[in-house]
């Protein structure tokens, strides 16, 4: 019976021990763009990204190239769900359709699904933030032509700070976010 305790005593002194972690959120940039969307609506699915961009601690790119991870500032919220909102959130600002994430939000089937996977998003030792990958467009609920459209972003990181990371990826997303807009344009 003894032992247990002193297990539960350890765990809540570590716990006790262990300082509060931070959490870093992406704040939205602002676009001039303003296009006449050739769809009535859109769907942005869920993005998909690599496993380091994926997780939720902040993933810089070392000198040497590796990749490593900060344990005391996490993303707040999931990258995956909040790089998908972003797109949704900046698409349907550029152009004059409806734009919802996956699962659709909406009765019926959207116009056009859009599908982003993304290889490469991650800030480097180098002042660059990286954003790079593929999106592909197809017509759901309409006869719409299929395309596949690389993308390779970058942006400028003033810092290493965390702030100055998630602005850079911010303004990145809202590149990709204007190439998007672009393709579904008339």
């Amino acid at each position: 019976m003894m032992k247990p305790m002193i297990f539960v005593g350890l765990t809540a002194l570590m716990a006790a021990c262990s300082g509060p972690t931070a959490r870093l959120d992406m704040s939205p940039v602002q676009t001039g763009m303003k296009l006449r969307a050739a769809v009535g609506s859109a769907m942005v699915r869920t993005v998909s990204l690599p496993t380091y961009a994926a997780a939720e601690e902040l993933a810089t790119e070392t000198a040497e190239g590796l990749i490593a991870s900060n344990a005391d500032v996490l993303w707040a919220d999931d990258p995956s769900r909040a790089v998908t909102l972003t797109l949704t959130r900046n698409i349907g600002g550029i152009i004059n359709a409806k734009v919802g994430p996956d699962p659709w939000p909406f009765a019926g089937l959207p116009d056009v699904s859009i599908d982003v996977r993304v290889t490469r998003m991650i800030a480097g030792a180098d002042g660059v933030f990286d954003l790079e990958g593929q999106y592909f467009v197809g017509g759901d609920g309409i006869d719409y032509p299929n395309s596949t459209n690389a993308f390779a972003i970058t942006t400028t990181v003033a810092s290493q700070e965390p702030a100055a990371i998630a602005l850079a990826q911010a303004q990145a997303l809202m590149v990709l976010s204007e190439q998007i807009s672009a393709k579904i344009a008339r």
